[in-house]
Order: C-alpha cells, then structure tokens, then sequence
C-alpha cells in the first residue's frame, strides 16, 4: 500500500467557522458515499506539505496567500480513492484566517467538478450537532487548536 502525503487547510472565517466542501459521489468505487471535508490534497512530486497546503488554497478555493504558518496537527489513516486503490494517508494540518466570500471553482479539476457540491462555513456548534459525515474525525478539536495558536493577518489576494 502506497503512503499518500496531504495538505489539509482550516480556513476559518471571521466568525470562527471552518469552510467544508461536500463530496458526493455517484460513480466509480465511491458510489453512494458522501461527506464534508476540509479543502486540500495530495503533495505533487517534490512539493513541501506547505507549499500543497498553498497551492490547495488555490486550486480550491481562489484564494492566494504567500505562506502558511506550522502545522497545527496530523493524522495516519488508511482509506480509499475514488479510483478504488487503498492508500495510506499521511496528512497535515494548516490554519489559514480569513473573511468569509466566494468561492472559485476555476481551479478544479474534472473530478473535482463532478464531486464536490457543495461548501458550507461550519461553527463548531452545527458541527458537534450534525449528523453528516465531516473528516477529519475530531475537527472541533482542531479548530479549538486553531483558535488558540497566534496566527499573523495574511494579506489574502483573489
């Protein structure tokens, strides 16, 4: 089984909620499964977790920064692909701040396009509340983490 490196970001609003994309899935291995995560991704050839966590932002959302801060926390898990393959996840945590806005989807990809539906800005109370599949398990945990870390203002560009 192949290790799968990631960049996972907490962008969180200034009202303290994280944004969440909806996967759905309607095809291929995945068929019928749905849930919420947090935007970002598998490293690329020689990427660093924090240039993945930047690009993610990107790619995502359609909100540039110039850097990310530490990580804040990760996790090891085995899960599988949309492709089928079993892979093990390696993933990193980033917290990122910033007003809550549009989001583009000009940086998707085709697979993105087709399984990601929704986003949503969660607090930790509609968290805690819901009974939808949100990854990671232990999010409010993190966002708790986040909150308490002192994070330097980024300039956010679109």
């Amino acid at each position: 089984m192949r290790t799968r490196p990631a960049a996972r970001l907490l962008l969180l609003d200034q009202f303290g909620c994280v944004l969440l994309f909806k996967f759905v899935f309607r095809s291929g291995a995945l068929a019928g499964r749905q849930y919420w995560a947090t935007p970002g991704g598998g490293l690329e050839e020689g990427e660093t977790f924090e240039a993945a966590a930047l690009r993610e932002l990107r790619e995502e959302t359609g909100l540039h920064v110039d850097q990310v801060g530490s990580s804040i926390g990760s996790r090891s898990f085995e899960f599988q692909l949309h492709n089928g393959e079993m892979v093990r996840a390696e993933e990193q945590f980033f917290v990122l701040r910033t007003e809550r806005g549009a989001i583009s989807d000009s940086g998707w990809t085709d697979l993105e396009r087709e399984v990601m539906a929704d986003h949503h800005w969660w607090s930790a109370e509609e968290l805690l509340a819901s009974a939808d599949v949100i990854f990671p398990d232990g999010i409010v945990d993190l966002m708790k983490t986040a909150v308490s870390q002192p994070v330097l203002p980024i300039a956010m560009r679109r």
